[in-house]
């Protein structure tokens, strides 16, 4: 049985090579001489045999034509791919004005960033929670050939690989990390953003494209789920915090006993030692200012 992974020939990618163009300055000149050649033949109409005249002035004016119908100007940043009945002879990219044989065929292609800020999908993180995503993403054609002969349309190519790519390194990691022992999308920025570009990069590669940067400019909750993971990150915010606050008054009462044992200032039996230890934990825990009560008997009493 013949595999059909296998058998299956492999994609072959296009390869941007320079192509055989000439300055156009050059031509300006030839095209200058065609015009001189078309004056000097008007201004011999009556001067010589009618056939030379309108032989010369044919053949001048097939010149200015063939010139003119080969210049192409480039501007920076900017590349024309050069191609002849289909078959791709080369890619120009020196600026200024040139020239190519007219039965060429010319195609511009910029060379430029371009900067693009994909729409808001909606896509669940590693813990399955519905979150909405946005990137912007900076990126430019690097090998023209590969742009044009290798995708149908390199720029809806690059749209549809951004949202893809989106997609999966969303659903790498989870959103958010209260406990903050794992990578997470609102966390760790700089490193997921640096592994979307790498995922993109890799995705861009088949069509000549490169990525200089990319970021998130959305990333948040679906609104589904918006209000109840708000609650939830307020009570573990509010949990956080008082268990802060009992370790730091925990850690006052044993100081407060320490330096009252240390300093003899007050022998304490265990039933007082209990008292002063509830009371203390009282004012230091309390969200309210407490209100001192002033106890004239005895703790016995």
């Amino acid at each position: 049985m013949i595999d059909v992974r296998t058998a299956a020939p492999a994609l072959s990618q296009s390869r941007e090579k320079s192509a055989s163009t000439a300055s156009g300055y050059g031509m300006l000149l030839v095209l200058v001489a065609a015009l001189a050649a078309t004056v000097g033949a008007i201004t011999q109409i009556d001067r010589m045999a009618d056939w030379i005249v309108v032989s010369w002035l044919v053949a001048s004016v097939l010149i200015e034509l063939f010139v003119l119908c080969g210049f192409y100007l480039l501007q920076p940043n900017q590349a024309v791919v050069v191609t002849l009945f289909g078959d791709y002879r080369g890619t120009d990219r020196t600026t200024g004005l040139r020239w190519t044989w007219p039965w060429m065929s010319k195609k511009k292609v910029s060379v430029r960033a371009n900067n693009i800020i994909s729409d808001r999908i909606k896509v669940n993180d590693l813990r399955g929670n519905p979150i909405e995503m946005a990137a912007q993403v900076v990126w430019r054609v690097t090998d023209t050939a590969q742009a044009l002969f290798d995708v149908d349309d390199y720029k809806a190519f690059v749209m549809v690989q951004i949202e893809a790519a989106v997609r999966t390194i969303g659903s790498r990691y989870p959103y958010d990390d209260f406990e903050h022992q794992e990578v997470t999308l609102r966390g760790n920025h700089d490193q997921v953003g640096a592994e979307l570009r790498d995922e993109l990069i890799a995705r861009l590669h088949v069509a000549g494209i490169t990525v200089d940067e990319c970021g998130f400019t959305h990333l948040a909750y679906a609104q589904e789920i918006a209000g109840a993971m708000l609650r939830r990150q307020q009570a573990q915010a509010v949990v956080a915090a008082r268990q802060t606050l009992v370790e730091g008054a925990v850690g006052m009462v044993e100081m407060a006993l320490a330096q009252l044992s240390a300093k003899n200032v007050v022998e304490l039996d265990d039933e007082r030692r209990a008292a002063m230890v509830s009371n203390l934990m009282v004012v230091l825990c309390g969200e309210r200012d407490t209100q001192p009560v002033v106890n004239a008997g005895s703790l016995y009493q």
